[in-house]
This record gives C-alpha cells, structure tokens and sequence, in this order.
C-alpha cells in the first residue's frame, strides 16, 4: 500500500483511472492491462472504504453501485429534443437542400454529415463539471431520469476537467455489434430467449430497474450535442462536436463537412457501402446545416428542425423460401404463427426465422408454405417477411389450427381483435412462458431459472403455476437433469430473494393481459396494495394512469377467476410483497410547481435541493421561462437569476425553499 496520505493516493488513483477509463472506452487506446486496472481500481475501493469521507461523486467506484429502482422520475428537457424529417432518397435530400437555399436567400452554407447510429437518445447535465443527470428523449418534451444506470456506462466521464462548469450533452446510446453478440451468447448458456437486435437491447438496458444489469450490458454514450444554458455552445455543429472531443466524450469519428448536396450525397453512399464493417448499427446519415446563426435563422416546424435532415438507407433484403410456418403459444395463450425459412445471408446475419405476427397478416401477404418470399431485416436488425415473390409449386395455405397445437385446448378469437389464444389455463406451453415471465430478470429475478429448467419443472408436474415456486425443495432440485447440490441450493437462494421484491415486479409476474412493467407500475402507485387493486371496478381502474377500458376488463377479469384469487392467497402465504408506497400526488406542498435551483445554496447541494422540490411534489427545472414557478438563487447565481428577473418569475433563497417544501408556497413572503 502507497505511503501517501490516504486524501493524497485517494484523488491520484481517481484521476489515474479516469485516464485509463477515456484511453479504453473512448480513444480505444488501452494503456495497462486489465488485471492492472482491476489492481487499482480495487485499491481505491479498499481506500473509500477505510475513509468514507473521501469518496466523491465523481468517483470511478460509484459507477456501479446503486440500489434497484421501483420506477424512473419524469423529467422536463431544458429544450426540445425533437425528432427530424426523413429523406429516403437522392431526391428527398435534393428537395430539402433545395428549401435551405431558398430560406437562406443565397447566402453560402455548408453541412455536417454525421452516422446516424441506431440507438437510444438521451441528455446528459453536468453542473460544476460533474455528471449530474441522465435523461432518455421520451416524448421530447419530458423523458425518464435514468442517472443511476448511465453512470454505469464507462465512455461517458463523470468529471470533465475542460470547458463550463454548467452545461448539457446529447448523445446516443447504443450497443455496439460485439457487446450484442455476447449478450445473446450468455442467454442461450442460461436457456433464455435471444434479444431481437441492438438498438432495443440499448434502451431496455438503459431503462432496467438495477444499474448492475445496465453496468453489465456494455453500453456506449457517443456525444454530438453541446448546450449552455439551453442553447448551442458554439457557432458551428462541427466546431461544438471538437470540443465535445476535446473535453473527453466519446464523438463518432465518422463525420465530415460538406460544402454542397453533391458531396453530402457522396457521403451518404459510401457509408451505405461500408455499413456492413463498422462495429455498430446504423440506418442512415444525419445532415445539419453546419452553422448555429444559420440554424436559428432557418428555424423548426412543430415537430423538426428546417435545418437537419435523416438521410435513411433502404432495409436490407433477400429472397429466400417459405419452408414452414410453427404456431407458439404465449404466456397468455397468443398464438403466434412463425415463419421457418431456408437459411439466407441478409447484410452479414444468417436468418431462418421470422414472425408473422398473426393470421391477418399472413392473408395481406397471400402468403402459403413453398413461396419464396422477400425477406427484410426491418431497422437493420428485425427479419420482417414484406412480400411473395414467386408463389411456390406446390404450395400450401395456412390456417390458425382450431385447437391449441401444444395442449388441444379450445382456441377463440374474441372480436374486434387480431389475436387467437388457447383459453385453456392449464396449458403447458403457456404455463412455460408464464413462469419463464415470472424468473426473469426484469420482473422477480430468480437467479438460475432459464427455460430447460423451467421445461423440466413444467414436464415432470412439480411446477403447475408460479405459487409452485415457493415449495420447491433443494433435493427436488438437485435430482434434475444437469443440475446438482450447489446449483440446486443457488437456485433456492434466487427464489427466496424474489420474495421481497417490491409490489410492481409481482403484478407483472402474475401474468394479467396487458399489464407489463410500466402498467403495474402505475397500478402500484395508484392502489398502494394488491388487496385495493383486486377490490376495485373497473370505474376506479380506469382513473389509473394509462388505464382504459380493455386493461380494466382484462384485470377485472383475472381477479374473478376462482383460479388467480387461489393463486395470490398462495403467493401472500409464501411471503411476497403486496403493498408499496404511493408516492404523494394532489396536496403537495408544490404539487404542479417548477422551481429553478441557481447558484452556490448555503447547506444544500445542487442535487439536494432538486431532490427536496421533487419530494414535495415539484419538479425541479433546468431553465428558467415564463412557466417557473421560483428560482432558488444562492452565491453566483448568474443568468438564470437575471432572467428571472427580468420575467417578474419570484426569486426564492434556501430557508424560503424549505419553508414552502413543508407548508406550501402560499407562505412565501
């Protein structure tokens, strides 16, 4: 162990692996080996722990760490992150260079030509030059703070040593080609079902209740938006993308200036040649006019800016053979027809099946068994059947079986709805998928429960629904097929675990139609218990957020059956959290207000100050407008105090702040 006093060796050993940390994952320049990393990075673990007081946020430790959340905060951008216009071809770029030259009335301009990289958009702040806030894109206007897992995400610093103290980054994140391989590698050796394609695997990541799973997933932050105080930082995109470079985020290299639409469109087709070798997805080329005067005299509609445009790529296709079509069978008995085809190379990837959705769509195809179809990798990624191509000889027309192909129970498609299902309760396949839906990660997390496990449960008739679970014992266990006495015992470690997960994750493990995460989710915080869920009509359902007529129906109707009522007296008895918290709503002291924090507050950090206001019911801005309710201003409270003034918006200090969060704002003198 170093000599060095332990404040001393505590802040080399920060910035020493914040060095390694951006030669890694953002120059791709490593320096020492991984073992060497590991040696000081457990050093300085070793060190905070013996000195708590040293541990800083910006430390490299508190990339992973966090406790598993039970939902993500909403919160407001400072400015719009609006989407853009597409142009899917030579003559929708050419129509839209057209109408910049007109807006501009022949002044010269130039473009920035950027990858457009196929992933999750999301906005970083940082305040005093510290990571500070992580915000996906959501609607545009408000998205879902997700801090705690973007921290996890190693290209994007928690401490900038260069530039303003106080600014906001956007950026995508994405999952690069390899990180996705290897994801779907370590599913199938745990027996669970592969992920579709990169870009969704990205936002579920980011957007899981446990950071460990994100820090877990190698994600990817790569920057291409500068902003102070909400605006551009710099009069040019290119010159705000070097900067962004040069204070150590990770910036595309793959980007260039264009001085016309001719060398715009020569870019865009030399990337659409080479998409197939770079180490992540992309589905076009993002085109914006390079100046920010310029861009700001061109303007937005309401929904995109006049000045950028997505130059989209066509989706890869291949002919290939329709082979078969199998029927699966869901968790609530959809059955889903699935398209066996012979093998085809699309744009690198083997694919041999692919999802035909439903009966309805397979008549829009005219689709039969021996056609040879065309086959689309839809976002790159997803095979998509879009089309018969030749009708085989001989052919073959599908029909939905009638009966369930795994347990011969009834089939019914109920009207007005696209989706057949076996109604019979006791199926296995769907029993399968529901207790495979209840283990998984995302919903109660039983380590070890992948599907030849679950298989042998189901098959042998020692799991007939979830409550099973519960009785399992470690010699039941240990008797199976490629399974032993540790495995066994590790596997009834996850199952007692699961009982204290909170109530969101066992309503989404119960398996009632139409409700998944978000659902039970705002289930939860609107009945507080499962006992007051159960209890309510469907009147009182529906003023749930996001609840409407077919979720309150489906829900009532789970909760008659003699069959789930048994199902949750059984899941009470085997301990399982029914009740959660309900956070507060109408009667908080600054329910509907938005308070602004500027400045150095006396006792309050930044960070304290928001979490205060919003556990008041506020929310707490990043901006001031005509729409803030208080600024909070401490020492150096800058702009954002003028502002305020200027707009008559009432300037607050700390103890006011603490005042209102208890009584309201009406005291406010």
């Amino acid at each position: 162990m170093s000599a060095e006093p332990p404040a001393d060796r505590a802040a080399h050993l920060r910035a020493e692996l914040h060095r390694y940390e951006h030669l890694y994952y953002v120059l791709d320049r490593p320096e020492i080996s991984d073992a060497d990393y590991d040696k000081l990075m457990r050093e300085l673990t070793e060190l905070e722990r013996a000195h708590p007081e040293l541990v800083t946020p910006d430390s490299p430790t508190r990339r992973v760490g966090g406790a598993p959340r039970e939902g993500f905060m909403q919160v407001r951008h400072s400015t719009a992150m609006l989407s853009l216009d597409n142009a899917l071809d030579e003559a929708e770029l050419r129509e839209f260079d057209r109408r910049v030259a007109d807006l501009l009335k022949g002044e010269p301009y130039q473009y920035c030509a950027e990858l457009k990289l196929d992933g999750l958009s999301m906005s970083v702040r940082y305040r005093d030059s510290r990571f500070a806030q992580a915000v996906t894109r959501g609607d545009g206007e408000t998205g879902e703070d997700v801090t705690e897992n973007a921290r996890t995400i190693r290209s994007l610093p928690l401490v900038i040593r260069e530039g303003s103290s106080d600014f906001e980054v956007r950026g995508e994140v994405v999952m690069s080609n390899k990180a996705f391989q290897e994801l779907n590698a370590d599913q199938e050796a745990k027996g669970l079902q592969r992920y579709a394609n990169p870009r969704n695997s990205a936002a579920g990541s980011l957007r899981v209740l446990d950071p460990s799973i994100t820090a877990a997933r190698k994600l990817d932050f790569y920057a291409y938006f500068l902003l102070v105080d909400g605006q551009p930082a710099r009069d040019g995109h290119w010159d705000s993308l070097e900067e962004l470079a040069a204070m150590g985020f990770k910036v595309n290299p793959e980007r260039a200036r264009c001085a016309s639409v001719e060398e715009l469109f020569a870019w865009t087709k030399k990337y659409e040649g080479q998409r197939d070798t770079l180490p992540y997805e992309i589905d076009g080329v993002v085109a914006k006019v390079d100046s920010i005067p310029q861009q700001k005299r061109l303007g937005w509609t309401s929904k995109a800016p006049r000045w950028a445009i997505a130059f989209k790529y066509p989706a890869r296709q291949a002919e290939t053979v329709l082979e078969n079509i199998e029927v699966q069978v869901g968790r609530t008995g959809v059955l889903t027809p699935v398209a066996h085809l012979r093998p085809v190379t699309v744009s690198g990837v083997t694919v041999s099946r692919a999802t035909l959705h439903n009966e309805d769509e397979i008549e829009r195809l005219e689709l039969a068994i021996g056609d040879t179809v065309v086959l689309e990798r839809s976002g790159d990624v997803i095979p998509k059947v879009v089309r018969v191509e030749r009708r085989g000889d001989p052919r073959t027309p599908f029909h939905m079986p009638k009966v369930c192909p795994v347990c011969g129970g009834a089939v019914v498609r109920a009207e007005g709805e696209v989706a057949s299902r076996c109604i019979d309760s006791d199926c296995p396949a769907r029993l399968k998928e529901t207790i495979r839906h209840f283990a998984s990660r995302g919903v109660m997390d039983i380590d070890g429960m992948g599907s030849t496990l679950v298989d042998q449960l189901v098959d042998k008739g020692m799991v007939k629904n979830v409550a099973d679970v519960y009785a399992l014992k470690v010699e039941e266990l240990a008797a199976l097929d490629r399974m032993g006495q540790k495995s066994a015992e590790r596997i009834l470690r996850g199952i007692e675990a699961s009982r204290a997960r909170p109530l969101p994750r066992v309503l989404n493990g119960l398996g009632i139609p139409f409700v998944g995460e978000r659902t039970a989710q705002l289930l939860a915080e609107e009945f507080g218990s499962l006992d007051a869920l159960m209890a309510a009509d469907e009147d009182k359902l529906q003023k749930a957020q996001e609840v409407g007529p077919r979720v309150s129906s489906a829900i009532r109707a789970f909760f008659a059956a003699p069959r789930s009522q048994e199902l949750v007296e059984r899941l009470r008895a085997a301990g399982l959290v029914f009740t959660h918290d309900k956070p507060k709503r109408e009667g908080s002291p600054l329910q509907g207000m938005t308070i602004v924090v500027t400045g150095t507050l006396p006792t309050l950090s930044r960070e304290e100050a928001e979490a205060l206001i919003e556990s008041a019911g506020g929310k707490a801005g990043d901006s001031v407008s005509r729409k803030t309710s208080f600024l909070v201003a401490g020492e150096k409270a800058g702009s954002k105090l003028d502002k305020a003034q200027k707009l008559g918006i009432p300037v607050i200090d700390e103890t006011e702040l603490r005042r209102i969060a208890t009584e309201g704002p009406a005291h406010v003198a």
